[in-house]
């Protein structure tokens, strides 16, 4: 399976939080290319673990472990954080897109495009009233 199997909503909402992190040799943006689902959380959330061919693609550099590489809010109608997006890599290889809800709604994948990719992307349907533009917030390396 290569990475053009990937649903187009978790390429773009992977795209999106990926690019607020500051990443010198595109080591992470490299690796998209290179990713297939490997399983999907099973409360409806959509968020993903990743598989990829380490043979094909370097590890990031300084990312050892497990650790959060990227994250952004997402935000409400009303301008509260409703939810965030985490993207972890382990030793420097991706490995997890997280949807994290932070009231009762649940947040899908579907919700978090919407809210960071507000475009009328071919397919996606018309974008929620919800996005506007979003503060990121990116843990340092």
């Amino acid at each position: 399976m290569t990475a053009e199997s990937l649903p187009a909503d978790l390429v773009h909402v992977l795209d999106a939080v990926l690019s607020t992190v500051e990443d010198p040799r595109l080591a992470l943006g490299l690796q998209t290319r290179h990713l297939w689902v490997r399983t999907r959380c099973a409360c409806g959330c959509d968020s993903a673990d990743f598989s990829l061919d380490t043979a094909a693609v370097a590890p990031a550099p300084a990312v050892t472990g497990t650790r959060v590489v990227a994250e952004t809010e997402l935000f409400g109608t009303g301008g509260e954080t409703v939810g965030e997006v985490l993207v972890f890599a382990e030793d420097g290889y991706l490995s997890r897109l997280e949807v994290c809800s932070w009231g009762d709604e649940l947040l899908t994948l579907t919700d978090a495009h919407r809210i960071l990719c507000p475009c009328d992307c071919p397919g996606r349907g018309a974008p929620r009233a919800f996005g506007f533009a979003l503060p990121v917030t990116v843990r340092p390396g």
